[in-house]
């Protein structure tokens, strides 16, 4: 067996186990995933370019990162309560307080340069935001 058909082989595998991880106890998810695992896999089996194939194994191993890193599982327990299953591997951001009092500061544009946005104003992208602490 070629190198390339086990790591294409090993992607696989690590793919249905990241949804066996995800997804546990959510039988619609799993089926669902399965389906569109083995579909993609497939339909691509009789790939023969090298780097093509390579390229596929690295999206199916971003993809298992990926729902590992920032799927959470919630289960609805009674009325607004949800239970979250978090996980070592899921990523966890800092939270940053919204502050209502910041200053958007407001750029001129440069000359010869006109000022679009969708209801005539200006990009967001060319806005500064200053924090008044």
């Amino acid at each position: 067996m070629s190198q390339l058909r086990r790591e294409a082989l090993r992607a696989f595998k690590n793919l249905h186990r990241t949804r066996q991880f995800v997804f546990q106890g959510d039988t619609q998810t799993l089926e669902a995933g399965r389906k569109e695992i083995n579909e993609h896999f497939r339909k691509n089996c009789n790939e023969t370019n090298e780097n093509e194939i390579k390229k596929m194994i690295q999206l199916a191993n971003d993809v298992s990162k990926e729902l590992r890193s920032n799927v959470i599982q919630a289960v609805q327990e009674k009325g607004d309560v949800f239970h979250l299953r978090i996980t070592e591997e899921t990523t966890r951001l800092d939270n940053v307080v919204f502050n209502p009092d910041a200053i958007i500061e407001q750029i001129t544009p440069r000359k010869g340069r006109t000022v679009s946005g969708a209801c005539g104003g200006q990009n967001i992208a060319d806005d500064k935001i200053i924090d008044s602490k």
